[in-house]
């Protein structure tokens, strides 16, 4: 087991992560992302994430990410407006009720805390 790397992660590889039909507010967006890292019990994930422009609705875990490139305006349901672009670090809480709009194609870089049930329920 390789423990330390370093990864290029804008030329880095990327497979689709499908969104379900009812996230999709409007165009059609595409998902792909790559998990560089996860822990033995799965609670703690590491990875590389991408959008294409369009509209998504999402409920979010404990996560800590930096955006590399793109544009996004982020908006939670009874809460703040966040504007993302290159270079910004957002933290989202677990159970955040979202609408991200992507305004250029958006690609992060990110650490998940998972909750034992997501945990459980990513494992499905």
């Amino acid at each position: 087991m390789i423990n330390s790397f370093a990864l290029h992660v804008p030329d880095a590889e990327l497979e689709p992560e499908p969104l379900a039909p009812e996230q999709i507010v409007s165009g059609t967006p595409e998902v792909t992302g790559k998990v560089v890292w996860e822990s033995a019990d799965g609670r703690q994930v590491r990875g590389i994430w991408q959008i294409t422009p369009g509209v998504v609705t999402d409920t979010e875990a404990d996560e800590m990410f930096v955006v590399l490139s793109g544009r996004a305006t982020v908006a939670f349901q009874d809460g703040p407006v966040l504007e993302l672009g290159p270079g910004d670090l957002a933290v989202l809480r677990e159970g955040d009720r979202t609408t991200w709009t992507v305004h250029e194609t958006l690609r992060k870089v990110y650490t998940v805390d998972l909750s034992p049930e997501a945990a459980e329920d990513a494992d499905r």
